[in-house]
């Protein structure tokens, strides 16, 4: 394929140190200004936060997103309070001082201003962002890329240690807008607007995309690949065959619910399940 960006390395053996990366979700609690937050004292949402943390980090996984996914139903960018991103900042220092794998941020809903400070604060390595070129309808409504402003914001941060994950064909909305252009066109158009990282996903949390399609965006970008929702220790081995590695959630939670803390000996299952992928 022709390259459309001056991407030299890969940004999954840069940040991990490895060509396929494992990396957990920390799906934060609600947060005070959320509706389904119901007062609770910050160092029980912190807590929580950390003992996920913790039972990733020992139980394999190379890398945490952290993401405010309680602070449901998510606002739109121009909407988010300030005090996400203070949250969202005590939360990643204090998992990036005690895990010491790398992490990113994904500030919902497509939020990457926010992403950027929150990881240049509390020392994380990349954002994950969903809609990082064209645009698309979410569940908050319309949702436009927002990688030019995004990228000069982290000019002016002097940030750009930081790297963007972005997502192809993102789950949680309809792409009837952008319907006379293919997934091949849609996923070229992240490494011309300067993402490091495609994402693959599925229709909606814990859904994986199908194999034709992870296969279809792979071969659209020279950028890394990873598979970012509904991935099982059933069919790890099969799509890091086909990519650079997984974000992992749901399958990783107590019952397989994505609200319910994680469970150790699920992650030393998958974990181990993982490993004849990662060494494919």
């Amino acid at each position: 394929m022709q390259q459309i960006s001056d991407k030299a390395t890969s940004a999954i053996r840069e940040i991990f140190g490895t060509d396929k990366a494992l990396i957990g979700m920390i799906h934060c609690p609600p947060f005070p200004g959320a509706p389904r937050y119901r007062s609770a004292a910050m160092e029980t949402i912190y807590d929580a936060c950390m003992r996920d943390a913790d039972a990733l980090v020992k139980g394999g996984i190379h890398g945490l997103i952290v993401e405010n996914h309680g602070d449901i139903p998510f606002s739109k960018p121009e909407d988010i309070g300030h005090e996400t991103a203070a949250f969202m900042s005590v939360v990643t220092d204090r998992i990036a001082r005690a895990a010491g794998v790398p992490l990113g941020i994904n500030v919902l809903a497509n939020a990457p201003i926010p992403a950027f400070a929150i990881a240049m604060a509390g020392g994380a390595r990349f954002i994950r962002v969903n809609q990082w070129a064209n645009a698309y309808v979410a569940n908050e409504g319309f949702m436009e890329g927002r990688a030019a402003e995004a990228m000069r914001y982290r000019s002016a941060l002097r940030a750009e240690h930081i790297k963007v994950f972005a997502d192809s064909h993102v789950k949680h909305g309809a792409h009837a807008i952008t319907a006379d252009r293919t997934i091949d066109e849609l996923t070229r158009d992240l490494a011309f607007f300067d993402a490091d990282v495609v994402i693959a996903t599925g229709q909606r949390t814990g859904n994986s995309a199908t194999m034709e399609e992870i296969e279809e965006i792979g071969a659209a970008t020279h950028l890394p690949l990873l598979v970012g929702s509904g991935v099982t220790k059933d069919n790890v081995v099969e799509i890091l065959k086909r990519t650079n590695g997984v974000i992992v959630a749901s399958s990783l939670k107590e019952s397989g619910v994505w609200w319910n803390p994680v469970e150790p000996a699920r992650v030393a299952a998958f974990v181990e399940a993982a490993k004849p992928g990662l060494e494919a």
